[in-house]
């Protein structure tokens, strides 16, 4: 187990390691496993690969953010702008989700709202809209439908065991409350897990997979 001196030079090392980051301007803590990110950035992008660095490091069980976004002179833009930035975004990614997903804009702040089919539409979405100049943060609050059959992802999880591996897909229990799917049984390969996982995120309405999953020789 690390101390906290070796999980805070490591999370600096991943800051300093990232070339989107300016590791110069973030502070770091780091007790008990809690790592605390502190300082300023110049945008959102930057704030959100910061985050992503620092959760990639052993260790790192909670991730604490007092870092804020402080953008330069020509980062900035009124809300009514980035807005209409957002909403030419949306359009670019298709028919369903421009129709579904509303924009609301607050001093560069953007929350999404609305319904998709997919969780991959609804990453897709916050992913899109993070690049955009001026944005200051995201709160995704899209709604994924809770529209999950049984029979559906059962379906596709014996069809991707099948096209990949020789592995019977009878021996994977899938159980499905709400938006929540929960697989557990035994596959030999740690790629015929992920094809059970990706095939279980496939299916609409998808909120959750918890794999319980184990892999056997």
């Amino acid at each position: 187990m690390k101390t906290d001196s070796q999980l805070q030079q490591d999370v600096m090392a991943e800051l300093k390691w990232e070339p989107s980051v300016h590791a110069e301007q973030i502070g770091v803590e780091a007790k008990d496993g809690v790592v605390t990110l502190t300082g300023h950035v110049s945008s959102y992008l930057e704030k959100y690969h910061a985050e992503d660095a620092a959760q990639r490091v052993e260790g790192v069980k909670a991730l604490a953010i007092e870092m804020d976004v402080k953008l330069s002179a020509l980062g900035k833009r009124d809300d009514e702008d980035i807005a209409r930035s957002a909403e030419t975004a949306l359009q670019l990614m298709g028919a369903p989700i421009c129709k579904t997903v509303k924009v609301m804009v607050e001093n560069g702040w953007i929350t999404l709202s609305g319904n998709v089919d997919w969780q991959y539409q609804r990453r897709a979405t916050e992913s899109g809209i993070r690049y955009l100049i001026g944005v200051t943060g995201v709160s995704n609050q899209i709604v994924v439908k809770p529209t999950v059959s049984l029979g559906a992802v059962k379906h596709e999880i014996e069809a991707a065991l099948a096209r990949r591996s020789k592995v019977d897909a009878q021996k994977i229990s899938v159980k499905v409350d709400g938006s929540a799917v929960t697989l557990t049984g035994a596959v030999h390969s740690l790629s015929e897990r992920d094809s059970a996982r990706e095939s279980a995120w496939g299916a609409p309405g998808v909120m959750s997979v918890d794999d319980k999953m184990t892999v056997v020789a």
